[in-house]
């Protein structure tokens, strides 16, 4: 169920659109599961940041009353609607189910990003100006390119997201050096051309397949370097299980690449 909101603004593409008000056009997916802490704070940090966007709550059946936060937001502000789903199912499902609802909805950008702080609302500007400029359909909040940074994190962490990172990138020759992430900006037009039906969608590995089905797909990548926090309260959802299901998924879709069953690459 969708809480109802205003349908967002649409400015036509072109030099118009820095003139635009900061959003116009953007939905912000936001996947939630037990953040009633943090939910009220980042909402309204995001849309400090991104006044024109929609901002889409996608909660899955939290326990700890995430949804009706979401729901009383939706009530008070026209610009947040609410996806409710039944179970956690995962990350990259809730992401998905997210991503069907913006594109219907009309978005002509999407940002993807989590509720716990990690991802600094204040930075979403910075994701969506290569799409406004016309140089990028799929921009990467990136720790490891010049400019980006982790802060909080342990060892631990640090070697696995950055080996995670690497791993994918030799293995399915992609241009991008943080693929683990999942701070993004896509072109609604590039976004729509990834066949969601044939992605994995597990854990964290779903950031990588879908940054490797858009390059396939001809999508033009940038990174822009972002500050990436632990997050403030709450535990990370990090586990072993994820780092081995990411490692089999991306040799998985290396293994049918080189087969002929992997996505069509573009011209």
């Amino acid at each position: 169920m969708i809480a109802p909101a205003s349908s967002p603004d649409h400015v036509p593409a072109g030099p118009l659109e820095a003139a635009a008000p900061a959003g116009a056009g953007a939905w912000v997916v936001l996947p939630t599961y037990n953040e009633a802490e943090n939910l009220g704070d980042i909402a309204a940090a995001i849309l400090a940041a991104l006044p024109a966007a929609t901002l889409l709550v996608v909660d899955d059946g939290s326990p700890d009353g995430t949804g009706e936060i979401a729901d009383g937001l939706a009530a008070a502000d026209p610009r947040v609607r609410v996806l409710h789903r039944a179970a956690k199912a995962g990350l990259g499902r809730a992401y998905l189910a997210g991503f069907r609802v913006a594109l219907d909805g009309g978005a002509d950008r999407v940002i993807q990003m989590d509720a716990d702080w990690s991802h600094d609302p204040a930075a979403t500007p910075s994701l969506l100006a290569p799409l406004l400029a016309g140089t990028a359909d799929l921009v990467i909040g990136s720790r490891y390119t010049p400019g980006g940074r982790v802060v909080d994190w342990g060892i631990f962490r640090r070697v696995v997201s950055r080996g995670g990172s690497l791993f994918a990138r030799v293995v399915l020759g992609l241009p991008a050096n943080d693929l683990t992430g999942g701070f993004k900006a896509w072109r609604a037009a590039t976004l729509a051309g990834v066949d969601f039906a044939g992605v994995h969608a597990g854990g964290y590995v779903f950031q990588v397949e879908m940054t490797y089905r858009a390059q396939r797909g001809g999508a033009r990548i940038r990174e822009v370097p972002i500050t990436f926090r632990d997050r403030r309260v709450g535990q990370s959802k990090m586990s072993r299980r994820i780092i081995v299901e990411a490692l089999v998924v991306v040799l998985q879709l290396r293994w049918d690449e080189l087969r002929g069953r992997g996505p069509r690459r573009a011209p």
